[in-house]
């Protein structure tokens, strides 16, 4: 495929993979009747109880193959009782990851939001009984403090019930050791698993300021909780979001649908989108901080030698001989580190066929899951035919020029 061919227009007739895995999303919410609010006691238990935390380094450790296949057999109701690295494990997929936008969703202009990402370190923050935990996605323990937050700390416990928890998604920023708050999972003990991205959002911004979440730090509040600052996805918003000064250092750019709950894993409902103004790493790096001159992907070996990415359900790049198998000893559920080779990624209708593979090793121990699909995407585009800023306010003017066209019509 032709690199031109590899980047589809801002605006296309045809529905594109990642929109129709959109649409699907909306619907699935739709018709979800989990019990939201036990989840997110679970979850809270759960960050609150991992087990031997004191020792661990929580940058780097290595997650079992058996400890994924294990985990995966509880629901959230069981996970409380989990311990170790099957509750890492566990713990590892409660945090919502964003795709990589890899086209321009339909109605970015109406039905978005947009925001600078924070760089930092992504985790849950947890307050209950009198003391506040945050973890990151690997399910090691970041910090252990006292907060503003309800019940993080001794001095606001009494006040409130067992009960009353809070778990907030955020970006740790080292340089100025602020939590910024990018969304909100429960607060009080009330559950927003199931609530849209515009009421959570206006819920945090309106919560953390009465708390005093968001003061200077002191005794009984360690770190400073900022929220970042959403735009509406249209001209303005989205040259806002892109353009003007913030606080901490920007990694991108985060979409969210007004629509989306709060849901586990990779969702097409939330996007991520980089490039050099807005993110210090928009290609990926190796070991040594370096920009390999291929790039490289991280898939997972399954059963029959197949190698998928981390998708539900996964895609397949590809097959390993048994014979290498073999040879190597590789093992199933094992991460696998390749570089894309002059062949490239080839597509049929629009989905991936082939992928010419060259087996590098395996990647780094910390690494809890392979790459996705939109991520390879995302990486394979920047080098040959990238999503540029251009293509995205292309997209939400000529949006925008067509509601006043159809109003204009309307009043005539």
């Amino acid at each position: 495929m032709a690199p031109h061919d590899l980047r589809r227009p801002f605006k296309r007739a045809a529905i594109s993979d990642q929109q129709r895995r959109r649409e699907l999303s909306l619907q699935r919410q739709a018709q979800n009747r989990r019990d939201a609010q036990h989840q997110a006691r679970c979850l809270a238990q759960t960050i609150l109880s991992l087990q031997n935390d004191t020792a661990e380094p929580h940058p780097e450790f290595e997650i079992a193959a058996q400890a994924e296949e294990h985990a995966q057999d509880f629901d959230v109701r069981q996970a409380a009782r989990l311990k170790g690295a099957e509750a890492r494990r566990w713990f590892a997929k409660q945090l919502m990851l964003p795709e990589w936008m890899i086209d321009v969703p339909d109605r970015l202009n109406t039905d978005w939001y947009v925001c600078a990402r924070p760089a930092g370190k992504r985790c849950f923050v947890v307050s209950s009984n009198g003391t506040t935990v945050s973890r990151l996605r690997n399910g090691s323990m970041l910090h252990k403090f006292p907060s503003a937050l309800p019940n993080g700390a001794r001095i606001n416990n009494n006040s409130r019930s067992g009960q009353s928890y809070c778990i907030l998604d955020c970006v740790f920023h080292e340089p100025d050791q602020t939590y910024y708050v990018i969304d909100m999972v429960c607060w009080g003990g009330m559950s927003l698993y199931e609530c849209t991205a515009e009421f959570r959002f206006f819920w945090v911004n309106s919560k953390l300021v009465e708390t005093g979440a968001s003061n200077d730090p002191s005794t009984y509040h360690r770190y400073r909780f900022k929220t970042v600052v959403i735009y509406n996805c249209d001209p303005g918003g989205l040259k806002a979001a892109y353009t003007e000064p913030v606080p901490y250092v920007k990694d991108g750019l985060l979409f969210y649908n007004k629509h989306a709950h709060y849901q586990s894993g990779n969702t097409p409902l939330v996007l991520v989108w980089k490039d050099e103004n807005c993110s210090q790493y928009v290609l990926d790096t190796d070991g040594k901080g370096q920009i390999p001159d291929q790039q490289q992907v991280v898939l997972e070996l399954l059963d029959d030698g197949r190698l998928a990415t981390s998708d539900d359900p996964p895609v397949i790049f590809g097959c390993l001989d048994k014979d290498f198998i073999q040879k190597t000893g590789l093992q199933a559920s094992t991460l696998l580190r390749f570089a894309i080779n002059e062949g490239g990624l080839c597509f049929a209708d629009g989905k991936l066929e082939k992928a010419d593979l060259q087996y590098l090793g395996k990647p780094n121990r910390a690494r809890a899951f392979a790459d996705s699909y939109s991520k390879v995407m995302f990486q394979y585009t920047v080098r040959h035919s990238p999503l540029r800023i251009e293509h995205l306010f292309a997209s939400v003017n000529s949006l925008s020029e067509e509601e006043n066209t159809c109003d204009t019509d309307m009043v005539g």
